[in-house]
């Protein structure tokens, strides 16, 4: 029974090295227009806070948003919980009016092998091909009805194909 009960500790310090140097990755080399709240974050590493500036040339230009990761106890076997938080939740196709986000690397799609860093520049790269700011079509029922954690939502990725 003794090597069962130090497994999970085991699990927790390999997240939080890998947290960390995800962390450390981010402040030293982040995405352009991107920065860490590294104070907020070094406190508790399962819930960073980064800011985000819409790239130039863009119908975001100009404006800034923040995004909420929340870490698991699986990651990076399984994704953050990733969501826009704050005043200006952007105005995008993807972008539900809570922040919520539906991109499937953040579901389905997502892989150990990604990382913060990877899954800012995909929301940048995002922001960055919208070509008309509006909501998701059933943004309204979808708000009311949604599960508060992302991750519960079982997305439709519908538009890709079209």
């Amino acid at each position: 029974m003794k090597p069962a009960e130090t497994k999970p500790c085991l699990d927790n310090s390999r997240r939080e090295r890998r947290l960390q140097k995800e962390l450390m990755s981010l402040i030293k080399e982040p995405p352009p227009g991107v920065t860490v709240d590294s104070d907020l974050t070094g406190q508790d590493l399962s819930l960073w806070i980064v800011h985000m500036e819409g790239a130039a040339g863009t119908l975001y230009e100009g404006e800034k948003f923040q995004l909420q990761f929340k870490f698991g106890s699986k990651y990076p076997f399984d994704s953050p919980e990733v969501t826009f938080i704050g005043g200006n939740i952007p105005i995008h196709p993807h972008v539900y009016s809570n922040g919520h986000i539906c991109l499937s690397i953040l579901t389905e799609d997502w892989s150990p092998a990604l990382s913060v860093q990877s899954v800012c520049l995909s929301i940048v790269s995002m922001l960055s091909s919208c070509k008309e700011k509006k909501r998701p079509a059933d943004n309204t029922l979808y708000v009311k009805t949604c599960n508060k954690n992302p991750k519960k939502t079982k997305w439709w990725y519908h538009d890709d194909s079209v």
